[in-house]
């Protein structure tokens, strides 16, 4: 249940977060899709592949996640000894949402010469039914470890495990999620941008629809699209992924100028992540103040999970040979 904020009138929220950080020994971290204020208060900002690591190395005994829950899960998981608080447990993600463990179990049982290479996005419990784990980052590297004739189950978003395919000439067997926040991008909104905007590189996350990514000059992670800002020639960008990465770009970039991918109608905000959106300063403060709502997983569950989790961050790491790919 989330704690609501109440009575915080004429409370100085900044300070007061402040103030318990230091009392609770907490690190906050944020995602690059959170609001603006939340980024420039958090002790990390990063993306699922930077958070998921920093959670595991941080000395801190609590860890306040701005973010979805399932990011506050992987922390946990991670680091079952700390405190695990997320703003609002309403947080979730449509790709989560489009994956039951029921059914996901049911799939791997139907097809038992597969391994599960498992996009993060998943809950607790499909973790624990998949093999590897991958984030929009490491992904690549840790598919290019896996033989060429292993067969494999790829979920639960079907675009990012469509351009895997597509760019690494696999066949990998698809679960039919998608990102409700990447598939509201328009293609002939983009064109419409893309023409008033001539010359402008359009860097795409590869949640997005092949339609979008089509038009990509970079497909990459959110702290790929990042670094591709960093590193690119021109001084403008046309960003196809959820908004608030901007944020970061701007702060490290103020001489250049990024445009957001727009919607279905070219004004909608159907690009910002309803879910990211639910955590706020107020929310943030609460959850410190009260330490709930607080991340609880089962033990054994925890360890199944981690499994898969270990070995993405070895994988990630280049630290893991071909032989050691058992089933989960």
């Amino acid at each position: 249940m989330t704690a609501q904020p109440t009575n915080l009138t004429g409370l100085d929220i900044r300070a007061e977060i402040d103030r318990l950080r230091k009392e609770r020994n907490a690190v906050i971290l944020a995602h690059y899709y959170q609001k603006p204020e939340i980024q420039d208060l958090a002790d990390f900002v990063g993306d699922s592949l930077e958070l998921s690591r920093k959670a595991a190395e941080s000395s801190a005994d609590v860890i306040a996640f701005c973010g979805v829950k399932f990011m506050a899960d992987t922390a946990k998981i991670l680091s079952p000894d700390k405190i695990v608080v997320l703003p609002d447990m309403n947080a979730g993600c449509s790709l989560e949402d489009a994956c039951p463990p029921e059914k996901f179990k049911a799939f791997r049982e139907a097809h038992p010469d597969h391994i599960a290479l498992t996009y993060i996005n998943c809950s607790t419990e499909v973790k624990a039914l998949s093999d590897v784990i991958v984030t929009s980052s490491s992904a690549e590297t840790i598919l290019a470890q896996i033989p060429a004739d292993q067969k494999i189950i790829f979920g639960p978003d079907r675009h990012l495990g469509g351009y895997l395919n597509r760019k690494f000439g696999r066949d990998m067997l698809l679960w039919p999620g998608v990102c409700i926040v990447h598939e509201a991008f328009s293609e002939t909104e983009l064109l419409k941008l893309k023409a008033q905007h001539p010359g402008a590189p359009v860097a795409a996350h590869p949640e997005c629809p092949p339609h979008i990514i089509d038009h990509a000059d970079y497909v990459g992670s959110t702290s790929g699209i990042l670094q591709y800002a960093k590193t690119m020639e021109g001084d403008k960008l046309i960003v196809a992924t959820e908004p608030h990465i901007i944020h970061q770009m701007e702060k490290a970039l103020p001489n250049k100028t990024f445009i957001g991918a727009p919607g279905a109608d070219g004004n909608c905000n159907c690009n910002i992540c309803p879910y990211m959106a639910l955590n706020t300063m107020e929310k943030l403060y609460v959850a410190l103040r009260d330490l709930e709502p607080r991340i609880e997983i089962e033990e054994g569950l925890r360890l199944k999970a981690k499994r898969s989790l270990d070995r993405m961050l070895e994988m990630a790491s280049g630290t893991v040979g071909r032989g050691d790919l058992g089933r989960a």
